[in-house]
């Protein structure tokens, strides 16, 4: 059974029941799927004087029409143009936020110069984290999403391979050998200074993916800002170029404006034609690498309902990492305990269990840890599990300028097949990528279902992400963000978190 299918482009559903293939297309003729919070965006906003200024305007611009123009004027088909926050989301955006927290002149400089990375990236975390803690503490006005607005130094100095200047830099007190530190955190010191100098040193180098970790337990959501994107006009060099190319104005408002009403308690669309009963789980691991354990990783499990809606749950940590394969696999017993947790979840929103289960993973699934997915199903569901892998080798090319069609497939057999998520879009008029499409090799690996059906709902998972306002993507929302939630998960030593809606960690 070999064959090549070009699949029918997956439709989503918005205000007053009417589908379209473009969310952008649905959001401006029949606004979101969900009414949104009558009172609109309760922001609160952190950052420097200019930061929160250059918020404030943008915050004024996406209330009216954005455009953009080709060379001789002319709207771009694949860029639809932004019509405006109320205009496209049907509740306010008011410039000035509910909450306001302006940092102190030179607050950050004292931290962005350290010449330790661990200390430095701790530090400018902190400067942030704990005066929005203090916040939602002491303040009685309620905040749907924070607004944490970061000057490009942020950006700059607070990334894994960052450095500072010679001349910059800053002399760190109480500097500690990382192998130290990760001792420690095993064993703690009989002195507390000690023990107190290696917490830094726990954490991921990352200032955003600390930011999400640290914020978790008090369950704050946030929309990190960099203030070249939402003001990318003041940020020239001497020759008047742009100091960072950044998308058109109006990608940026579609983008930031469905990720905030999304992130405050709204949903901007869902996928139309889904089946009533369905639940779709995706595999998360992330090797620890602080702890000396190399088979040492945090799994997660994200589930997807009929409704758009998503759960993260966190398992347990353990020896899931198989060193040199760069796989991971559960204990029967792990396996049981992660998935059930979702499970136990879907039936508390649908009062009984799913018809259908499909969980995704990059890897097959071992006979053990199947058989501890089983034990956490009721028999009256289905479970599929379908390994979702990059393919690099093959490519297709056809006759003309542009590339394969998005949606087509290369049906291997009556359980492999070959899917393009990515090519050329009619609506669009363009292929929204780089280079020859690369397919996605789709294996269903494990129980069974069509696998018509198993490609057509990768490919409606890919229209789910309301992280952006684009087409589709070229993975599924299952697996999409698989490696942002094992890092945010593994970021530090955060207590153990209680299932959050996917929202926390994007």
């Amino acid at each position: 059974m070999r064959s090549m299918i070009k699949l029918p482009e997956p439709t989503l559903l918005f205000g007053h029941d009417q589908a379209m293939e473009d969310p952008r297309d649905g959001l401006t003729l029949f606004k979101p799927l969900d009414e949104g919070k009558i009172y609109g965006i309760r922001a609160g906003v952190i950052g420097t004087k200019e930061g929160i200024r250059r918020y404030k305007d943008w915050v004024e611009r996406i209330q009216k029409p954005i455009f953009d123009l080709n060379d001789v004027g002319d709207p771009l088909i694949h860029r639809p143009f932004f019509p405006g926050f109320e205009t496209v989301f049907g509740i306010p955006w008011e410039s000035q936020p509910t909450l306001e927290i302006q940092l102190p002149e030179g607050e950050l400089e004292k931290h962005l110069f350290l010449d330790d990375k661990y200390q430095r990236v701790y530090k400018t975390v902190e400067v942030y984290s704990e005066r929005i803690i203090q916040a939602i503490r002491q303040e009685d006005a309620e905040v749907d999403i924070w607004f944490v607005v970061i000057p490009e130094n942020v950006w700059k100095k607070c990334r894994p391979k960052s450095f500072v200047e010679a001349a910059l830099r800053i002399k760190s007190a109480d500097k500690m050998p990382v192998k130290r530190a990760q001792t420690l955190q095993i064993a703690p010191s009989l002195f507390n200074e000690e023990n107190l100098a290696a917490i830094p040193y726990h954490y991921e180098v990352n200032f955003h993916i600390q930011l999400k970790a640290r914020l978790l337990e008090h369950k704050v959501l946030t929309q990190i800002l960099r203030e070249t994107t939402i003001a990318p006009h003041e940020f020239k060099d001497q020759f008047g170029r742009l100091l960072r190319q950044v998308d058109e104005p109006s990608a940026i408002a579609w983008n930031l404006s469905t990720a905030v009403f999304y992130k405050a308690g709204g949903r901007p669309w869902k996928i139309s034609d889904v089946r009533e009963g369905v639940c779709y789980i995706g595999l998360v691991f992330k090797q620890d690498e602080r702890n000396p354990d190399p088979r040492s990783a945090c799994c997660a499990a994200q589930m997807f309902l009929d409704s758009g809606d998503g759960v993260v749950f966190k398992g347990a940590v353990g020896p899931w990492h198989v060193p040199g394969r760069g796989d991971y696999h559960l204990t029967r017993v792990a396996a049981k305990q992660l998935v059930g947790l979702a499970v136990d979840t879907y039936k508390y929103y649908k009062k009984e269990p799913p018809k259908e289960l499909f969980l995704h993973g990059k890897v097959r699934f071992e006979h053990e840890e199947w058989n501890g997915f089983r034990d956490a199903m009721d028999s009256s569901t289905n479970l599929v599990g379908v390994r979702i892998h990059d393919e690099s080798y093959l490519r297709l090319y056809r006759r003309g300028r542009h590339p394969v069609l998005r949606g087509l497939a290369h049906v291997r057999d009556t359980r492999t097949a070959y899917l393009w998520t990515k090519g050329y879009i009619p609506r669009l008029q363009t292929y929204p990528g780089r280079g020859v499409p690369k397919p996605l090799l789709i294996d269903v690996c494990r129980g069974k279902a069509p696998i018509e059906t198993v490609l057509g709902d990768i490919m409606a998972l890919t229209k789910l992400n309301y992280n952006t306002c684009i087409f589709a993507d070229g993975q599924p929302v299952t697996l999409k963000f698989a490696d942002a939630v094992g890092e945010i998960l593994t970021a530090g030593p955060i207590k153990d978190v209680t299932p959050l809606p996917f929202k926390h960690y994007i």
